[in-house]
Order: structure tokens, then C-alpha cells, then sequence
């Protein structure tokens, strides 16, 4: 491969984004190189599950999520908190899923066990996967320049989105606000056959 030519990745970024920060900056021609990156983390209404703010992911290593979301100019698509939460599955979805009879389903079962019986089941990670074996499962999105807070009492690591271009950035990311829920649920059965 030629130095420089662009690699056709697709990235997934799943939990604190240590290890992609760590790496722009000791590539700073990375995103360059990728077609794009998904992360599932933050949060896009200043309501976290970690802190009153924060995400886990973002929270956890706030200035990676910071490098990464102001320094990945590649095509950057985020499956922030409320986004997992709205499309999630209901319990009665997460029962059938997890019944099927299948070593797979039996091995689901077991590590989702002390989830709490509430009326819904959030696969929060399954989302930026989903985005990325199949694109237009995303129906709605949204473009902003975002950033990651980190000063503040309240608000380290909550996910900043700039709605009105006052930043006046050129890269934006791309939010995901629906999916295919259908669509994404066949995903989830699949991967348990």
C-alpha cells in the first residue's frame, strides 16, 4: 500500500475512546486513513447515566473524547445515550431474543440475567455496530459540531453539540436520532443464531 493512501475502515469505537486519542496523536494522519468512525457514547441532551451530565464512555476519559471528537475529521457518526435509549427493544423483544434456542441466545441469557425488569432492553453498543454493517438502518440524523466539556463541576464530560455553527467548524458530526427498529432487531436475532 502506498504511503498516505486511504484505507476503506470503518472504525467502532465502543467504551472510553483511551486508545483512539493515544492513536491520532501518534498518527496524526489516522482519521485521514479511515472511511469513517462510529462511536457509541455521550450524551446529546445534558443528561448523563454516570454523573448528572456525563455519559459513561465520555466520563470515563473525557480528554480522549475530546481529541477524538475535535480531531477525527473523518466521516464521525455518534450513537449518543438518548438515541440508544429511544430505540430500544421492549422486554417483551428482549425475552424472545434471548430464548431462542441457541447456544448463543443461552449464552445471552446468562450474562444479561441481572438486567432490571423494566419495561424496555438497551443494547447500547449493538447500535454503532448496526450503523456500520448497515448503513441506512439510521432513518433520522443530525450534523453539529460537537466537542467534549471538560471543566465544570457538573458537566466533565458531557457531550457539547454546536446546533447553530458558532464554532464555525468545518467537520460535523453526525448524530444519530432514528433507526430502522425492525430492521436493527433482525440484526440482534441473527446474531444470536
Amino acid at each position: 500500500m502506498k504511503k498516505g493512501a486511504k484505507v476503506e475502515i470503518n472504525l467502532v469505537a465502543l467504551g472510553p475512546l483511551t486508545n483512539l486519542a493515544l492513536a491520532v496523536k501518534m498518527d496524526p494522519s489516522l482519521p485521514k486513513k479511515l472511511k469513517n468512525l462510529c462511536i457509541m457514547g455521550g450524551n446529546i441532551q445534558g443528561r448523563g447515566n454516570i454523573t448528572v451530565c456525563a455519559e459513561f464512555n465520555f466520563f470515563m476519559d473525557p480528554e480522549a473524547a475530546y481529541i477524538v471528537t475535535n480531531e477525527f475529521t473523518c466521516p464521525t457518526f455518534i450513537a449518543a445515550l438518548e438515541f440508544t435509549r429511544e430505540n430500544c427493544l421492549t422486554m417483551e423483544d428482549f425475552k424472545n431474543w434471548v430464548h431462542q434456542d441457541t447456544e448463543k441466545a443461552r449464552f445471552m441469557a446468562k450474562i444479561t440475567a441481572k438486567w432490571p425488569q423494566k419495561s424496555s432492553f438497551v443494547s447500547y453498543d449493538s447500535y454503532a455496530m448496526a450503523a456500520v454493517i448497515e448503513e441506512n438502518i439510521i432513518t433520522e440524523y443530525e450534523k453539529c459540531a460537537v466537542s467534549v466539556e471538560l471543566h465544570g463541576r457538573y458537566a466533565r464530560g458531557m457531550l457539547v453539540l454546536d446546533t447553530d455553527n458558532k464554532w464555525k467548524k468545518e467537520h460535523k458530526a453526525i448524530l444519530m436520532k432514528k433507526c430502522n427498529i425492525n430492521r436493527f432487531k433482525e440484526l440482534l436475532w441473527n446474531a444470536l443464531l
